[in-house]
């Protein structure tokens, strides 16, 4: 087998072997084209040769870094007549200067070339005929297509250890084509375009699956697995309230968006699914229901220092301060005077009496104690009995101008409590006598 064929076998063989190891992480490049060489040197005298084929297989590595091999064959013609056979086999190193569309680049590489006439020499691979050679030049892409790119090169070869080598300018004009990891997912989009280049996608979204078939890819779908609308970013309202299901704590019924997809039947302000009374409007703070009030008076029984009795909020639940009534007992026509040894009312004493009624009857919860006095005069047991009586005759008008008989109590200091001098006719006086005075609690005494 003469040494171009080994040489072919050879780039076929490598070029098989590169082919099947590929895999999806690694791009790869193939290039066909034909070559001009220009031999350089004293003992040479014609210009350009042409060569056909120049083949390249490559690959990018990382950062604008390409390794590759290229084999070519053509002829040349250092003398009138004199025709050489021109073939090579290089490892080739490629650094893209850009990565733009159109993309320059330098590269260098060392291999064999051969100058062979025909005839055969002896030497040690395999022949005398071939020279190690090394070589730097400059070349470009120039894209066609999404994969296929014109390529233009030329380099500088120098070659050693036989005088049949030839120093020589090459280029090379040809179309290259890119494979491999350009597509890693296999979706028939450039990895650099795919914006999802390990996912296998559509070519309207850019590389990128639109796994529920909504029109919106994954990379933008809040619910990629389940058809929604654009508007709610790709996810679904099952109850056309606007508040997408994956957002909505109440996704089948309609809601407010202030109420995070739930409904609000009875308007209060607490949801109905954490309302533990969703049709009675209450206080967020009790659960959405209303605060127990047992007197009815509007003010919550826990807010309300008068449970049980009706009052008013300004209040705090309890019935407004009867402010007249306590004027009333405040005055001196709170006091009822009595003759000697008597517990009879006179006009006067009922007069007095009368607006003290309309007083009650304007506080309805007012409650008093009526106050019997009685001065020194008699034994103290009698004088006892005597305040009891004079207290228990107001009493009884009072129930008869119809005050109720739990708003009265009553009360006999007999002579314990004089409010003048049991020594003189004046005083005396003044001591047998009834008060009207306020009870422990708001109600009147």
């Amino acid at each position: 087998m003469n040494f171009v064929n080994r040489l072919l076998l050879s780039a076929l063989i490598l070029f098989s072997v590169v082919i099947n190891a590929q895999t999806s992480e690694n791009p790869w490049a193939i290039a066909v084209g034909a070559d001009l060489i220009n031999l350089q040197g004293d003992n040479v005298d014609s210009g350009l040769n042409f060569g056909a084929p120049a083949l390249s297989l490559s690959r990018y590595i990382t950062s604008g870094f390409s390794l590759g091999i290229q084999y070519g064959l053509g002829s040349a013609s250092p003398q009138d007549n004199v025709d050489l056979d021109y073939s090579y086999l290089d490892g080739v190193i490629k650094f893209n200067l850009t990565d733009d569309n159109i993309i320059p680049y330098l590269f260098a590489g060392y291999g064999l070339s051969r100058f062979a006439d025909g005839n055969d020499k002896e030497g040690a691979f395999p022949s005398g005929e071939t020279g190690r050679t090394t070589f730097g030049g400059i070349g470009i892409n120039i894209p066609v297509g999404d994969q296929l790119n014109v390529n233009v090169s030329t380099s500088y070869r120098g070659t050693s250890e036989t005088s049949d080598s030839y120093n020589h300018l090459q280029h090379i004009i040809g179309l290259s084509y890119n494979f491999g990891a350009g597509d890693a997912d296999g979706d028939g989009v450039p990895d650099k375009k795919d914006e999802c280049p390990d996912i296998p996608g559509l070519k309207e979204f850019n590389g990128c699956p639109d796994t529920d078939g909504d029109g919106i890819p994954d990379t933008k779908d809040r619910c990629p697995e389940e058809a929604g609308s654009e508007e709610l970013q790709g996810c679904p309202d099952a109850d056309g309230d606007g508040i997408a299901d994956i957002d909505d704590e109440c996704p089948n019924l309609a809601g407010s968006a202030e109420m995070n997809g739930c409904p609000d039947t009875d308007g209060d302000g607490v949801a109905d699914n954490t309302d533990r009374c969703p049709e009675v409007i209450g206080d967020p703070s009790n659960g959405g229901c209303p605060w127990s009030d047992s007197d009815g008076d509007g003010v919550p029984d826990k807010d309300d220092n008068c449970p049980d009795v009706a009052g008013v909020l300004e209040n705090s639940g309890c019935p407004s301060e009867p402010t007249e009534l306590i004027n009333f007992i405040n005055s001196s026509d709170n006091i009822i005077l009595f003759k000697a040894s008597s517990s009879k009312l006179d006009t006067g004493d009922k007069m007095t009496l009368d607006k003290l009624v309309e007083l009650l009857g304007q506080y309805e919860t007012a409650s008093i104690i009526i106050e019997g006095h009685a001065s020194s005069d008699g034994s103290e047991s009698y004088n006892q009995k005597l305040s009891e009586k004079r207290a228990a005759a107001v009493r009884a008008y009072l129930l008869e101008k119809g005050i109720a008989d739990n708003r009265l109590s009553t009360i006999g200091y007999g002579e314990s409590k004089p409010v003048g001098n049991n020594n003189t006719v004046k005083g005396r006086a003044n001591n047998r006598r009834v008060n009207i005075n306020r009870s422990a609690q708001v109600k009147v005494n």
